[in-house]
């Protein structure tokens, strides 16, 4: 088959465009190399062509859309310090950019699969938030909620094109999802952790730390997305995957340190005055994952000690090659 993967560099698009470069298709990433990994750049295969553009150039998108057979949408502005620096860009991407690419796939009566976030659930604390759960979301004043807004906006597009043009898509919500190759440079917190165990630097935790995530692997993400590229039934659906044991940011600082033999300290720092007044975190978020357990029969199979191992030794061969 011949892919088109937008934002196919970066961390998720990069696993992804391994897995298939593996096998006989085509891959055509479009990248603007902005925040990206390029991780598929050490196994670069004949059948992985790049080209080094934005979602939001209509005739470029239209081009590449046209051209080839399934489309899977990755790219996005993400990171919480990028989308508090620049939640107008992060709007144009999420929003502006995500039309671009549905419309096309829509006109060209291509199939697309493209990745929604938990952030969509915005601060429902429910014990386990499943595909209907509300949304329950801050303030527009609040920048950091623009990145949940246009996630959903983005669900919303491609349901609208989907009744008006009958396109064909499918849509997963990602929860929290880390592992090798992941930076921390963009505020992803298991990957800044490390970074500073590593360097023998206080671990930063935000908040009082006591505020709990779902950490999966993207290996596990990566089977997910390819057992619903598969299935018909995951046509026009949503489905949540994410691993759904809960740990506190202070636990997983604390296992990092362990798991890292590091001599560092945990230091808490106010949110407010690392990203501003702009900034507002939740509490918890946990993913219900009955829907695609029952429908493609998915679970993830790597817990967080193991993504901490394999985080951690990722990182040291990173420090090791840079000398």
């Amino acid at each position: 088959m011949k892919f088109l993967i937008t934002g196919g560099a970066g961390f998720i698009g990069s696993h992804l465009v391994n897995r298939l470069s593996a096998g006989d298709h085509d891959i055509t990433v479009l990248d603007s190399f902005e925040t990206s990994s390029n991780l598929f750049s050490k196994n670069s295969r004949e059948n992985v062509r790049v080209v080094r553009g934005s979602i939001q150039d209509d005739n470029l998108v239209a081009g590449l859309i046209e051209e080839n057979e399934q489309v899977i949408h990755l790219a996005a502005a993400v990171g919480v310090a990028n989308i508090i620096d620049s939640p107008l860009r992060g709007l144009n991407t999420n929003v502006l950019g995500s039309e671009v690419v549905i419309r096309n796939c829509a006109t060209f009566k291509k199939p697309i699969l493209f990745t929604s976030s938990s952030e969509v659930y915005g601060k429902n604390t429910s014990d386990a938030l499943d595909e209907l759960s509300d949304r329950v979301i801050g303030v527009p004043q609040k920048s950091r909620w623009s990145y949940s807004d246009s996630k959903a906006i983005e669900e919303a597009f491609a349901f609208a094109y989907q009744r008006e043009m009958n396109l064909e898509f499918k849509a997963v919500r990602l929860f929290n999802t880390v592992g090798p190759g992941q930076s921390g440079d963009y505020g992803m917190v298991l990957p800044r952790l490390i970074s500073s165990a590593l360097s023998g630097n206080d671990l930063v935790v935000y908040g009082s730390g006591e505020q709990t995530r779902c950490f999966m692997h993207v290996d596990d993400a990566i089977n997910g997305i390819l057992m619903m590229l598969d299935s018909d039934i995951a046509i026009n659906q949503i489905y949540n995957l994410g691993h759904p044991r809960e740990i506190s940011i202070i636990d997983l600082a604390r296992k990092v340190i362990a798991s890292s033999k590091s001599k560092s300290k945990i230091r808490l720092a106010k949110f407010e005055d690392v990203y501003g007044p702009v900034f507002e975190d939740m509490e918890r978020r946990v993913p219900n994952i009955e829907k695609v357990q029952r429908d493609l029969g998915w679970r993830p199979q790597i817990d967080i000690d193991e993504i901490i191992m394999q985080s951690i030794a990722f990182q040291r061969e990173v420090k090791a090659s840079e000398g």
